[in-house]
């Protein structure tokens, strides 16, 4: 956060202060010397900067406009030296002869100083008459965040961030990820876990990034009411998103895939561990073979009794046995025929997991170029709180499987 201040502090030197000394009005003796500083400002020489600055405050007899340009540069070079208690002394003099939008932006100066200094009450009660004053700038809500981090006020936080989120939604504008950011790390401090993954999916649904994939992907699964059953579907999405990578996660996602009667997917995910070097390398090299090899058998004894399982599905009074068939079909790559017999399980009714059935039908509609278009309405069309809206809604976002 030192350097964000610092940055924050440096703020002042906008063109137009830095050519304060030649404004008209000034004498010689005063506007010579102020000139000479902000060339030297210029070039980056701050303290012969303020040097010069005191040759023009030595000057007797100064105007009232002499004194507020002579303040307003020794802001400038204070700051860019890092000489805070000056720059607070020649700002606060500022302060008390400027109004409406200028007294916004010089008591933000003052609170950016103020917090350089970790005089976090002074920096809070300039950064509120900045407020007062209709300054509503990145740098105050920055520092807004900063201070009540600074006091532990992470409640203050989530509510000020959630305030500014919904207020993007409601105007139908993208939240800021900074504001997104904010409300997540203070929804974490606060152990709001629900809240937390709600705000890393809109982070995700905004701004869908490999890190907050992985953020939400290993916080989900946590979500009061989130079933164990969508642990293959989690890995589905780590696979999607490039954030499944490690020797055992491959190793664990076929193995789930094997245990779901998905031997194709699971010769999928095997072939991907070997290509990626995750598998069949190391001690474990022949444990990784043995796990393929099986893959390999069970997915040819599927292929041929896949058509009669088909048959017995269809006969059955209810339709489960169909959209589980049909999910097989999709993952050996006969997406369209697969959701031809998700959709009759589905019209057959008397499901055990109805939900479940509509997740399947989105995720294989994604995979089929002559269904594609009816995947988001399908997806959003899933319902429940054990965790299937939830993976429904980050197919959305992530697309295919």
């Amino acid at each position: 956060m030192k350097t964000t201040l610092r940055a924050l502090t440096l703020s002042l030197l906008a063109a137009g202060w830095l050519t304060v000394a030649t404004a008209q009005g000034l004498r010689p003796e005063v506007g010579r010397p102020l000139q000479q500083a902000g060339e030297l400002l210029k070039a980056g020489k701050a303290r012969e900067a303020l040097a010069k600055v005191r040759e023009a405050e030595a000057v007797g007899g100064k105007t009232a406009a002499e004194q507020l340009t002579i303040d307003r540069m020794k802001a400038a070079a204070a700051q860019r030296a890092g000489d805070n208690a000056t720059a607070v002394q020649a700002l606060e003099a500022i302060a008390g002869r400027v109004s409406g939008a200028e007294a916004g932006q010089i008591a933000e100066q003052l609170a950016a100083a103020y917090a350089q200094m970790r005089n976090n009450a002074k920096a809070t009660e300039w950064m509120n008459k900045a407020i007062a004053a209709g300054n509503n700038s990145a740098t105050i809500k920055q520092l807004q965040s900063y201070l009540q981090s600074a006091s532990g006020d992470y409640a203050a936080i989530a509510r000020d961030a959630a305030a500014a989120v919904s207020a993007a939604e409601a105007a139908g504008r993208r939240p800021d990820e900074g504001d997104l950011l904010r409300l997540a790390d203070a929804q974490q401090r606060t152990n709001n876990t629900n809240g937390y993954v709600a705000t890393l999916e809109k982070l995700l649904a905004n701004y869908p990034k490999k890190d907050y994939w992985t953020a939400y992907l290993a916080r989900v699964q946590r979500k009061s009411g989130f079933s164990d059953r969508f642990a293959l579907d989690v890995m589905r999405l780590r696979l999607a998103t490039g954030t499944l990578g490690k020797t055992d996660e491959f190793m664990e996602m076929a193995q789930l895939a094997l245990q779901a009667g998905l031997p194709a997917e699971a010769l999928r995910i095997t072939e991907q561990g070997f290509k990626s070097g995750a598998l069949g390398t190391g001690a474990e090299a022949a444990r990784h073979q043995r796990l393929r090899d099986l893959a390999v058998k069970q997915e040819a004894e599927q292929k041929a009794a896949i058509a009669g399982q088909a048959t017995a599905a269809a006969a059955e009074k209810s339709g489960d046995d169909l959209v589980k068939v049909g999910y097989a079909y999709v993952t050996m790559g006969e997406v369209d025929k697969g959701i031809t017999l998700i959709q009759q399980g589905i019209a057959k009714g008397q499901l055990r997991r109805a939900e479940d059935a509509k997740l399947r039908l989105g995720m294989a509609q994604q995979q089929s170029a002559k269904a594609r278009a009816a995947a988001t309405q399908t997806l959003r069309g899933v319902k429940g709180t054990d965790g299937v809206a939830d993976i429904a809604r980050l197919w959305l976002i992530a697309g295919a499987p």
